[in-house]
């Protein structure tokens, strides 16, 4: 395609003084990817832009390696001819609309032709702007700036709405770690009342992370259970002392009252429009639930038991074997997980226990880090 080499076409106008460039969230020099075939046509075409504060050509001769370019790369903004061998301008207006990093970049093509209908295939392919040839210096010049301005408004708008999506997420957090915060203090509240120790809350925590995560669960599902399971026995604030405190066996009786802190702690938990005080609530009420159906509070079975019950039953009891009770001494390591593998399927769910068991490294470390009478917090 051939342009004529006129004073016209070889001057570069520069920006009128006093004329304020856009401003806005930008590279110092903004990418302009420039598309023609004919050679001459395409370096008039790069001077222009380049002339313009703030832009900086690339020049392809070769569309189809102008597409391979642009589907690797971010271009700012495009300027393509239309006939061209091996890919049309239309066709690669409609490549670059396709592709997410490209779809809303500011596009303007070019042409010879005065055929109407072109022009508006183009637009509603995607072009924002069109231009025909012999092209105006002034003109491309004045459009260029132009799409610089729209491209600087479109990144502000981006960069605004990233902005507030990390103000949102940010006062989520707090919100998230008061949740926790309060969470953990009530729990370590009830154990005032309790031979349990801070701990045990924490341990049972990280046992229960460790189970979830070698689970296949995602991590923030894992840090989910871990801020909620702290909450497990909460309920024991209202099991009168002499059971709560007794140094030997509970009788049938006494066991059944026992038994109500799971209802006590979802009664306290439950209804609240926090998801973690929800899963809180959920694990204090499941977390003595059995497999075989044979535990408490609703006599639930296999997968009706919650997931985040499932978990704390493994991490609570393991925790629970492996500590001094005044009704028991510590069992050793060894005989606590043979406890667990042999109620695999029966007690606790298999897949729990063999997720317990694949993070043993994790929870040998968690025992000796957070021994019974260390800090907590």
């Amino acid at each position: 395609m051939y342009v004529h080499p006129t004073n016209k076409y070889v001057r570069l106008e520069k920006p009128a003084a006093g004329v304020p460039m856009p401003q806005g969230s930008m590279p110092s020099d903004t990418s302009v990817v420039l598309v023609d075939d004919d050679r001459l046509s395409l370096k008039i075409l790069e001077d222009l832009i380049a002339s313009v504060h703030g832009l900086h050509p690339i020049a392809f001769n070769d569309p189809v390696k102008a597409l391979a370019w642009c589907r690797d790369n971010q271009p700012e903004i495009v300027v393509t001819d239309y006939e061209m061998p091996g890919l049309k301008g239309t066709d690669l207006i409609r490549e670059l609309r396709q592709q997410p990093h490209t779809r809303d970049i500011p596009i303007m093509m070019l042409t010879a032709s005065n055929d109407q209908d072109l022009r508006y295939r183009a637009l509603e392919l995607g072009a924002n702007d069109y231009l025909n040839k012999p092209i105006d210096a002034i003109e491309v010049t004045a459009r260029a700036r132009n799409m610089l301005g729209i491209r600087l408004g479109q990144r502000a708008l981006l960069n605004r709405a990233e902005l507030l999506e990390e103000e949102v997420r940010r006062a989520t957090a707090e919100v998230f770690a008061r949740e926790h915060e309060t969470i953990f203090r009530l729990a370590r509240a009830s154990e005032y009342r309790d031979w349990e120790t801070g701990a045990h809350i924490v341990r049972v925590s990280w046992y229960a992370r460790i189970i979830a995560l070698n689970l296949g669960l995602s991590e923030q599902e894992a840090e989910m259970i871990f801020r909620a399971a702290p909450m497990h026995d909460v309920g024991k604030i209202g099991i009168p002392d002499y059971i709560l405190l007794k140094p030997s066996g509970l009788d049938d009786v006494e066991f059944g009252i026992m038994k109500q802190h799971t209802t006590i702690g979802h009664g306290i938990l439950g209804g609240s429009s926090s998801e973690l005080l929800s899963l809180s609530a959920s694990i204090a009420l499941n977390h003595h639930e059995r497999w075989d159906g044979l535990g408490y509070a609703n006599g639930k079975r296999e997968l009706d038991i919650p997931i985040a019950g499932r978990i704390v039953a493994v991490a609570d009891t393991y925790d629970a074997l492996t500590s001094n009770r005044p009704y028991k001494k510590e069992w050793p390591a060894e005989l606590a997980w043979s406890f667990l593998e042999e109620n695999a399927g029966i007690r606790f769910d298999r897949d729990c226990v063999a997720a317990f068991r694949k993070g043993h490294t994790d929870v040998v470390q968690v025992r000796v880090s957070f021994p019974d009478g260390a800090p907590t917090s």
